[in-house]
């Protein structure tokens, strides 16, 4: 295990200079990425294509951006989480827009994320496209990364449309194609992550065998995992039931009893996470993001959110931490336990979460009792709950184990990719639960704005409402 941790920290590295038309071009330049003109980098890309392991190295590139550049991890987190009810902020410029509501359609944050998301989106058709056009991959390793790629392209595209509603769907790297792309209707943009996810689900491999055992990269189960999020979000409960059993089945997969190793690398909770490329010293940017030592100058922890545990509850001894200053306390998530930031020496043992298996049982439990299976969401529910050391729920119709379960993702999932700010929107909760604590909150906030700079390269792109 050891050892593929260390090639996959030497393939990342050694990205950088192979892919100086695929990924430093495409990924590291790239401003404004529905707009970019890249140049013909057809040599580059005929040397990537060459071998397994160059091949290799051009998709784990993408995760190594995800994670160094971090606007898609921990800064997409706040975020949403400062737009929600998680996070206060402690500082003023542009994020504090987000925690207001008053995101403005220059706000350099919003431009960041769609930009790096389409990034991301670009690399990931340039594999796919390499793939299908070179012949110097081996057909094992050649279906495994265009699954990753697939899963990938549907990942990103799912957050697009989620926070930006219609959004422009790209398929292909032609800059003509993409730089007039118009916004596509979100029931379209759902249409092709769900294409993706069910040619993923064909493609990817079926255990953690090709990576060793690490969960760093995404097989199979990853891609169903994902599938079942989308299904619950088009409220598609049988789909979303089945998807989910068919990960809870899997023996791979358990919840982990003690809540402090829930978030350690390969964790038999763990689904698909996103390592580090640091050898020592940097675990997740979450941990250096969210830990306090001193009064917070940035965010903390809405004390709301603390309030909201039940009596007894583990994840509130063990997911959240606290720092005491006179009379003062301030509190931030712990999931993550490691706040370093530099080439320390301190080893590499926890991985940044994507999906895990308890969101899994928390989407089924839902899928079930909009399905009016009381008893089966129940046990879902419950499943989530003892861990936690609770009581069963007392929730016994469809209306309160609706509300139970709401409450028990919120607990669950809190400062996790967002969840939390897009469980408000899709169960149209948004405004009832916002407009109290927001004294700005109007509907329209719930989409982030199209960022100005690319309505200015695009004439195509509109604006949402609100803006």
């Amino acid at each position: 295990m050891k050892k593929y941790q260390r090639s996959i920290i030497r393939y990342r590295r050694l990205c950088t200079a192979i892919l100086g038309g695929i990924i430093t071009l495409f990924l590291f330049s790239c401003e404004d990425f529905v707009a970019l003109d890249p140049p013909p980098t057809e040599t580059t890309t005929d040397n990537v294509f060459t071998n397994n392991a160059t091949a290799t190295s051009a998709l784990l590139g993408i995760y190594s951006e995800m994670f160094n550049n971090a606007t898609m991890t921990n800064k997409m987190t706040i975020a949403n989480g400062l737009a929600a009810d998680e996070l206060t902020i402690y500082q003023t410029g542009v994020r504090e827009q987000f925690y207001d509501n008053t995101l403005l359609p220059d706000n350099s944050e919003v431009a960041s994320f769609w930009s790096s998301i389409y990034t991301y989106i670009y690399s990931a058709n340039a594999i796919l496209e390499g793939l299908a056009k070179h012949t110097g991959v081996s057909d094992s390793t050649k279906v495994q990364l265009e699954g990753e790629a697939r899963l990938i392209r549907a990942f990103c595209h799912f957050y697009l449309t989620n926070l930006w509603g219609d959004v422009p769907l790209v398929t292909t790297t032609d800059f003509r194609i993409n730089a007039s792309a118009l916004r596509t209707p979100k029931v379209d943009v759902y249409g092709q992550v769900i294409e993706d996810l069910k040619t993923a689900e064909t493609l990817l491999a079926g255990d953690y065998r090709f990576s060793e055992g690490d969960r760093s990269r995404p097989n199979r189960s990853a891609a169903t995992a994902l599938l079942a999020r989308v299904y619950l979000y088009l409220q598609d409960w049988a789909n979303a039931e089945t998807a989910t059993s068919t990960v809870i089945s899997n023996p791979a997969y358990g919840l982990v009893g003690e809540l402090n190793e829930v978030f350690l690398a390969n964790s038999s909770e763990a689904i698909w996470q996103l390592s580090s490329t640091w050898e020592t010293g940097l675990n997740t940017r979450d941990g250096g993001a969210f830990i306090l030592d001193a009064p917070p100058n940035f965010i903390a922890l809405n004390d709301e959110i603390i309030g909201a545990f039940e009596a007894g509850d583990d994840r509130l001894t063990d997911w959240i931490g606290s720092f005491t200053e006179g009379p003062d306390t301030w509190y931030y998530p712990f999931k993550y336990k490691i706040a370093d930031g530099g080439n320390n020496g301190t080893p590499i043992t926890e991985y940044l979460m994507i999906i895990r298996l308890a969101e899994m049982h928390l989407i089924r439990a839902e899928a079930r009792a909009r399905q009016n299976n009381v008893t089966g969401a129940q046990e879902d529910l419950n499943i989530i709950r003892h861990r936690a050391t609770l009581g069963n729920t007392p929730a016994s119709d469809q209306a309160s184990l609706l509300l139970a379960i709401e409450h028990e993702r919120r607990m669950e999932l809190f400062t996790e990719w967002g969840h939390r700010w897009l469980d408000l929107k899709r169960t149209g909760r948004a405004s009832d639960l916002l407009r109290p604590i927001k004294p700005g909150w109007q509907p329209t906030d719930e989409l982030y704005p199209i960022p100005l700079a690319e309505i200015g390269d695009n004439p195509n792109l509109t604006q949402n409402s609100g803006y």
